[in-house]
């Protein structure tokens, strides 16, 4: 019924109008009591699909990707399409109103979006807020810098972020791979972010009970940043990596908005981040666990990501196109792969 009925109709008008207009009718449905309609319809139940993966329990594989409920507004509601975790953010220590509209773009003959929101969001207090609320939701923390903060003083925005949800969310995500903040990819390079992961992960060992740190990577590095990017992880001693941002490539695509500049997410992203999935897993050894996103549009994407060494997958613009069936099918699907 999506893809035939709902998709056509949202389609027709501006994607990030119809992004809170789609939020707005998500709560009303829940408020007229249909969560446990969506859970029956969408939720996979299975203790085989429990993942334990950087110290947590995950009751399935497949989370929401950041960028979604970036400011920890829905993360209940969008849980009960069965979801096995919820990545909020990313957020900064100030509030701010991110790049000029218009924004978003759909690239419906590429399957993809192109988007450079610019970390929009309430700020890091305002997601706090909300998440004090939270009960079972396995959430993610995705967090950023402020764009008026210098690269040189970055470290500290991320420490603001780190502190203010430290007792919040369930594991951190450093995001220094969206090309929508300027000179934020700056911060991948080797030295910037090796003192960027210290600096966390002292802050983390000096907690009772510390946090899972991963970063978040872009799918554009080269084979030599990518092993820059594994002797960080190794050497820093964080949790994991999630591969991959989106991309500024905008090779073969077809759609009339594949000229627009921003970041690139959905199925021309799907064979690259497998291919940096791949590549971390085979040159590390398997040394850390990794978050497989980029370009998943069906349960044989999801595998494929699996299968190339990802312990997890998240779904942003897969679930935008294909609706919240996909993340039941890529649980069945998984079943069926363990008999």
């Amino acid at each position: 019924m999506y893809k035939q009925l709902i998709r056509p109709f949202l389609f027709n008008f501006d994607p990030e109008k119809v992004h809170y207009f789609t939020f707005s009718l998500v709560r009303f449905a829940h408020s007229l009591g249909l969560g446990g309609f969506f859970r029956s319809k969408f939720q996979v139940k299975d203790k085989r699909l429990e993942r334990e993966v950087f110290g947590l329990t995950f009751p399935n594989p497949v989370g929401l990707a950041a960028g979604f409920d970036k400011d920890a507004k829905l993360y209940k509601e969008l849980s009960n399409f069965g979801f096995g975790f919820i990545e909020i953010g990313t957020v900064t220590p100030k509030p701010q109103s991110g790049n000029p509209k218009k924004r978003l773009f759909r690239l419906p003959k590429d399957t993809a979006i192109i988007n450079r929101m610019g970390f929009n969001n309430e700020g890091v207090e305002a997601a706090v807020a909300r998440l004090k609320k939270n009960k079972n939701v396995l959430i993610g923390g995705n967090i950023g810098k402020n764009k008026v903060t210098p690269n040189e003083e970055a470290v500290n925005d991320y420490i603001i972020c780190f502190e203010a949800l430290f007792d919040y969310v369930d594991y951190f995500v450093v995001n220094v791979s969206s090309p929508n903040t300027p000179n934020l990819r700056a911060l991948q390079d080797k030295e910037p972010l090796t003192k960027l992961l210290q600096t966390l992960k002292k802050k983390n060992s000096e907690k009772p009970s510390p946090k899972s740190i991963l970063l978040k990577i872009a799918p554009d590095l080269t084979e030599g940043q990518l092993r820059d990017i594994i002797s960080i992880v190794t050497d820093t001693k964080i949790d994991g990596v999630i591969a991959t941002n989106t991309t500024i490539s905008r090779e073969g695509l077809q759609s009339e908005h594949k000229g627009e500049t921003g970041g690139l997410s959905g199925k021309p992203l799907t064979n690259r981040s497998t291919e940096v999935i791949r590549f971390l897993h085979t040159e590390s050894k398997g040394a850390f666990p990794i978050i497989g996103v980029g370009g998943i549009h069906s349960a044989d994407d999801a595998l494929e990501k699996l299968e190339a060494g990802a312990s997890l997958v998240q779904l942003y613009t897969g679930f935008i196109y294909e609706g919240p069936a996909l993340v039941r099918d890529i649980n069945k699907a998984i079943l069926k792969t363990e008999g």
